[in-house]
C-alpha cells in the first residue's frame, strides 16, 4: 500500500532529527577523546595519523597541482576577454590573486579532498563497522573514535592547507602562461599578484582550508561509523560522505564569507 505524502514528510523528519542527533552525539564524542589525548598523548595513533596523511595528502598532490593549473588556466582566459576590451588584462593577476588565495583554492581542494579522502574515511570504517571489527574494539576497550577517527581527522586538517597551496601556486603558475602568450612580461605579472596579495588574505584561506579538513573528515567518518549492515550499506556510507562532506564546506563557505563582510575583512 502506498503511503500518504503525510506519511513520507514525518518519516523524514523523524529521519533528519535522529540523524541530527546522532551527529551531535559523535561531535561531543569526538571533543571528549580529543581532551583524553591531549592529556595523554600516548594513546594517540601517530601512526595510524602518518598513514591518513600520506593517503589524503602525499597521494592527492598530483590531481590537485592538475586541477589548479587548470583552474588557473581557465581563469586567466576567461577574465583577460573580458578585460582585454578596455586594455587592462594585465589585472587579471590581481583576480587570480584575490579568488586563488581567499576562495577557489581552499574550497576546489576541499571538494577534491571530500571526493578522495571523504569517501575513503567513510568506506574504510564502514566495512570495519559490517565486518563488526568496531564492535571487537570496544570489547577490547578501544574506543573506535580515538583509535579510528581523531588520527584521520588530524591527518585531513594538516593535508587540506598543504594541497592548498599547491593548488593556488599551479593555479598561479597557469595564468602566468596565459598571460605570457597574450604578450605580459611574467615579471609584471608576478608584481601584481604580490601587490594585491596580503598576509591576511593568505592566512585567512588557510585557516579556512584547516576548518574544512575538519569538517571533511567528521562528515566522511561519521559516515562510516553510521553504515548500515545491508548489501549496500558502504555503498551509502560513500556516497553519504561526499555528499555530506561538499554541501558543508559549501555552506560553511558562504558563513565565512557572510561574517567576513559584515566585519569589512
Amino acid at each position: 500500500m502506498k503511503k500518504g505524502i503525510l506519511y513520507q514528510i514525518g518519516k523524514r523528519t523523524v529521519d533528519f532529527i535522529n540523524g541530527l542527533q546522532e551527529t551531535c552525539a559523535f561531535v561531543g564524542e569526538i571533543c571528549c577523546r580529543t581532551f583524553e589525548v591531549v592529556f595523554m598523548p600516548k594513546r594517540f595513533r601517530f601512526g595510524d595519523m602518518m598513514l591518513a596523511l600520506e593517503r589524503a595528502g602525499s597521494n592527492g598532490v598530483a590531481i590537485n597541482a592538475l586541477v589548479g593549473f587548470l583552474l588557473g588556466v581557465i581563469l586567466a582566459f576567461q577574465s583577460a576577454t573580458s578585460l582585454q576590451m578596455f586594455g587592462v588584462e594585465v589585472y587579471v593577476a590581481d583576480l587570480m590573486a584575490i579568488g586563488l588565495f581567499r576562495e577557489l583554492g581552499p574550497i576546489v581542494t576541499a571538494i577534491l579532498l571530500a571526493g578522495r579522502s571523504g569517501s575513503a574515511f567513510a568506506a574504510e570504517i564502514g566495512t570495519m563497522k559490517v565486518d563488526e571489527e568496531l564492535d571487537a574494539l570496544e570489547t577490547m576497550d578501544l574506543p573506535p573514535v580515538r583509535f579510528l577517527v581523531l588520527p584521520r581527522i588530524v591527518a585531513a586538517m594538516i593535508a587540506m592547507p598543504l594541497l592548498t597551496i599547491i593548488c593556488e601556486l599551479a593555479g598561479l603558475i597557469g595564468g602566468a602562461l596565459v598571460l605570457k602568450m597574450m604578450n605580459i612580461p611574467l615579471s609584471v605579472y608576478w608584481n601584481h599578484v604580490a601587490d594585491s596579495s596580503t598576509v591576511f588574505m593568505i592566512l585567512l584561506g588557510l585557516a579556512k582550508a584547516v576548518v574544512f579538513g575538519l569538517v571533511i573528515a567528521i562528515v566522511g567518518c561519521g559516515a562510516g561509523m553510521r553504515t548500515r549492515n545491508t548489501a549496500d550499506g558502504v555503498g551509502v556510507a560513500a556516497t553519504k560522505a561526499v555528499v555530506g562532506g561538499i554541501l558543508s564546506v559549501v555552506i560553511l563557505d558562504g558563513i565565512i564569507a557572510v561574517i567576513c563582510y559584515i566585519f569589512n575583512v
